[in-house]
C-alpha cells in the first residue's frame, strides 16, 4: 500500500475524535504562534509609548488581512480540492491543483506589491490613517509588508495544502520557525541603544532603532524564511509536490479554487473591510486627534488579543477540515457529522473557559498592547470585555463555515463567511454610534459595542444554515447506507 493510500485509510477509519485532536494540536500551535507574533509586534511597538505608532499597526491590519485573504483563498481552494482528490485516490489531479493554487497566489501577491508601493500615501489613507503622525508611521510600516506580500501568500497556500493533506506537522514547523525568528528580530530592529522599555524596567543595549518600520521588516524577513522552510518541507516529505510544469490555466481548476476558497476570501477580505470601516468610523465620530489615535490604538490592541483567542478556534477547526474532506470524498457522511458535533461542543467549552479567565484580567491584558495613553487604556478594557461576552458564539459560526466550505457548499459557506465582518460588522460600526447618539449616549459606545453586536447577528444568520447542514448529512448517510444494503436485501 502506498503512502497516499495509507493516508486515505487512516483518515476514513480511525476514531474521529482522536483523529481530529491529533491533527488539531499542530494546527492550534501554528495558529497560536502565528497570532502571537502578530500580537508581539503590537506589544513591542507599544513600548515606544506612542499611540500613533500603535494606531499605524492597526491601520495596516486591513492590508495584512487582504494578503491573508489571497493566501487562504488559494490555499483553502486548492487544499480542499486536494483532500477530496485523495479521497478519490486521484493523485495526479492533486498535483496539478497544488501547483495551480500556489503560482496563482504568488503572482497576485507580486501584483499587490507593485501596486501598493506605487501608491503608498493614497493606499494608507484608504486603509484608515486619519492623523498626520499616523499616516507617516503607516507608510513606514506598510512598505516592508508589501515587499513580503508574495512570500506571505505563497506560505499560506503551502501551509493549507500541507494541512489539508493531513500533514499538519510540516505546516506547523514552517510557521513556528518564522514566528520565532520574528520575535527575535522585533526588539533588535525596533529599539535604539539606550532606549528604556517595559515601563522603565529595561534599557536596550543595542538595536537598529527603526521604530515601527522595524516591526514590519521583522515580519517580512520571518515570513520569507517561513516560505523557504515550507517549500523544503514539501519536497522532503510524501506530500503533493509543487512543480511549475503542473501549473494549469484550465478554467476547471480556477472554478474549483473558487468553489473551495471563496468562503475564505470572503471571510478574510471582509475582515479587512471591517477593520478599515472601524478606522474610518473612528475618524467620523471622534473629534480630536488625541481621541482618534487613542481609539485606533485601543482597538488595535484589542483586535490582536481577540485574534489570538480566535486563532485557537481556527486551529481546532482546521484539524477537522481534512477529516471532513477525506470522509466526504469517501462518502463517509456519518464520520463528517460525528466530527462536526465533536468540534462544536469542544470549541464552545474551550471559548467559555477562555472568556471566563480573561474577563477579570482585562486591564492587565490590554495594558500590554493597547496604547499608552489613559484614554486608550479605558477604551481598550471596556471593548475587550464586551467582546469576550460573545466569544463563545463563534464556535458555531466558525465550525459550520469550515464544514460547508470543505464539502463544497460554496454559497452557504460564503454567506456565513460574510456574516461576521461584512453583513454584520460594517453596517453596525457605522450605524450603532448614531443609535447611541439618539439614545443620549456617546458615539464611542457604539464603536466599542459594534463587534459583540455583529457576533450575535452572525450567529442568528449561521444557526439555521448549520441545522440544514446536519439534516443534509443525515440524509446522505441514510441514502448511502440504504444503497450499500440494497444487494443484501435482494
Amino acid at each position: 500500500m502506498s503512502g497516499a493510500e495509507e493516508k486515505v485509510t487512516r483518515m476514513t477509519t480511525q476514531p474521529v475524535d482522536k483523529l481530529i485532536l491529533h491533527l488539531a494540536v499542530p494546527t492550534i500551535i501554528s495558529m497560536l504562534v502565528t497570532s502571537f507574533y502578530n500580537l508581539a509586534d503590537t506589544f513591542f511597538v507599544r513600548q515606544l509609548e506612542n499611540d500613533s505608532m500603535v494606531a499605524a499597526v492597526g491601520v495596516v491590519l486591513p492590508l495584512m488581512t487582504l494578503i491573508q485573504a489571497i493566501g487562504f483563498y488559494h490555499g483553502h481552494g486548492s487544499g480542499n480540492y486536494i483532500s477530496r482528490a485523495f479521497g478519490r485516490q486521484d493523485y495526479k489531479d492533486a498535483e496539478v491543483m497544488a501547483a495551480t493554487g500556489f503560482f496563482y497566489a504568488f503572482s497576485i501577491g507580486l501584483v499587490l506589491t507593485l501596486l501598493g508601493l506605487s501608491f503608498r500615501v493614497p493606499f494608507a489613507k484608504l486603509l484608515g490613517a486619519k492623523t498626520e503622525a499616523t499616516l507617516r508611521y503607516t507608510v513606514n510600516y506598510m512598505d516592508y509588508i508589501l515587499l513580503a506580500a508574495p512570500f506571505m501568500t505563497g506560505s499560506l497556500v503551502m501551509n493549507n495544502q500541507l494541512r489539508l493533506q493531513g500533514n499538519a506537522f510540516f505546516a506547523m514547523i514552517g510557521l513556528t520557525s518564522g514566528a520565532i525568528l520574528n520575535l527575535v528580530l522585533d526588539p533588535l530592529l525596533i529599539y535604539a541603544p539606550g532606549q528604556v522599555i517595559l515601563y522603565g524596567r529595561l534599557t536596550v543595549p543595542f538595536g537598529a532603532g527603526m521604530g515601527v518600520a522595524g516591526a514590519a521588516l521583522a515580519t517580512g524577513i520571518s515570513q520569507t524564511v517561513g516560505f523557504v522552510l515550507l517549500l523544503i518541507g514539501i519536497f522532503r516529505s510524501d506530500n503533493v509536490k509543487i512543480r511549475l510544469r503542473n501549473f494549469s490555466f484550465k478554467l476547471y481548476y480556477v472554478k474549483s479554487i473558487v468553489q473551495g476558497g471563496l468562503p475564505s476570501l470572503a471571510r478574510q477580505s471582509m475582515a479587512g473591510v471591517a477593520a478599515a470601516c472601524l478606522n474610518h468610523a473612528v475618524g467620523l465620530y471622534l473629534d480630536s486627534e488625541l481621541m482618534i489615535d487613542a481609539a485606533q490604538a485601543a482597538m488595535t490592541g484589542v483586535s490582536k488579543v481577540m485574534n489570538f483567542f480566535f486563532s485557537a478556534l481556527l486551529g481546532f477547526g482546521q484539524g477537522y477540515q481534512p477529516v471532513c474532506g477525506f470522509n466526504y470524498g469517501a462518502k463517509r457522511y456519518d464520520r463528517v457529522l460525528e466530527g462536526f458535533r465533536f468540534c462544536i461542543s469542544r470549541a464552545t467549552i474551550g471559548l467559555l473557559l477562555i472568556a471566563a479567565v480573561a474577563f477579570p484580567l482585562g486591564g492587565h491584558i490590554t495594558g500590554l498592547v493597547a496604547g499608552s495613553s489613559p484614554e486608550a487604556a479605558e477604551i481598550a478594557v471596556f471593548t475587550f470585555r464586551a467582546q469576550l461576552v460573545t466569544l463563545p458564539l463563534l464556535s458555531w459560526v466558525t465550525i459550520t463555515n469550515m464544514a460547508l466550505q470543505n464539502i463544497g457548499y460554496t454559497a452557504k459557506a460564503t454567506l456565513i463567511a460574510l456574516a461576521r465582518s461584512g453583513i454584520s460588522f460594517a453596517p453596525t460600526v457605522l450605524l450603532l454610534p448614531l443609535l447611541m447618539r439618539a439614545l443620549g449616549q456617546p458615539e464611542l459606545l457604539g464603536l466599542e459595542l459594534a463587534q459583540p453586536v455583529a457576533d450575535l447577528i452572525s450567529l442568528l444568520i449561521s444557526l439555521p444554515i448549520g441545522i440544514s447542514l446536519v439534516r443534509d448529512l443525515r440524509r446522505l448517510d441514510a441514502a448511502e447506507k440504504a444503497q450499500a444494503t440494497a444487494p443484501e436485501a435482494k
